[in-house]
């Protein structure tokens, strides 16, 4: 995963998109990209609440990196919100399940991981629905939000996720642990830079679109982002 710096200008954001050959989509990436941006397209990057933080995993689920991350989830008796995609979900069907079980929070990532913004909106329509589908018959949960593969949403995946009542979800701060030169101390560290009550944080259960082995990182480094938030006296809470 790689997104732009949220503290990027937008003179240079338009640039970087453009020169990716995004510009024909560029306003709902530049909201992902550019928090100014983001709420007059319904996008979000805090708690519902404004209150406690919010720990969001992306990308799952994975055998072994879900499995982790529930297991210190559960010894810190924390709550946090799972993104699944529908490819992984069919995999591990039953593993989807058991993190709606252990009462965390799931939301919809994708169906395939692929740049919402090089399909088109026939294609983005059918990824959704492809996924809200696999997604709610494992889990039993009905969808009520929705993050989009590395936060660039598409016109038609907003007007999607609104004519279905969903939150767009971003996140306010990231510990960039898709990354192969990442290490529990960096991810911790950014993760939890100036992060205070509403903060949404963004880490990685699977390292299926990422880094090899990255998961094993943000395992090790959840439970210093956990005891760094604590600290702050705020709770873990589902956004």
């Amino acid at each position: 995963m790689s997104s732009p710096d949220h503290r990027t200008p937008l003179p240079a954001l338009a640039g970087a998109l453009a020169a990716a050959g995004l510009a024909a989509h560029a306003l709902p990436a530049l909201a992902a990209a550019w928090p100014p941006l983001r709420a007059p397209l319904g996008i979000e990057d805090r708690t519902a609440s404004g209150r406690g933080f919010a720990i969001t995993f992306d990308d799952g689920p994975h055998p072994q990196g879900s499995a982790a991350m529930l297991e210190i989830l559960s010894r810190a008796q924390a709550q946090a919100t799972f993104f699944m995609v529908g490819e992984q979900v069919r995999r591990a069907p039953t593993l989807a399940a058991e993190i709606a079980a252990a009462g965390h929070a799931v939301g919809l990532h994708c169906d395939r991981h692929r740049n919402l913004l090089r399909l088109t909106p026939a294609s983005v329509r059918d990824d959704i629905a492809r996924a809200q589908e696999t997604i709610e018959q494992a889990t039993g949960r009905q969808m009520s939000l929705y993050r989009p593969p590395y936060g660039l949403a598409s016109a038609t995946a907003l007007r999607v996720a609104a004519s279905r009542g969903w939150r767009t979800l971003l996140w306010s701060h990231w510990g960039r642990d898709w990354e192969a030169r990442a290490t529990p101390a960096t991810i911790a560290s950014r993760a939890t830079a100036d992060a205070w009550e509403g903060s949404v944080l963004l880490l990685h259960d699977a390292d299926d679109y990422s880094a090899a082995g990255s998961w094993r990182r943000t395992a090790a480094a959840l439970p210093q982002i956990l005891d760094i938030m604590r600290a702050r006296g705020l709770q873990a809470v589902v956004p």
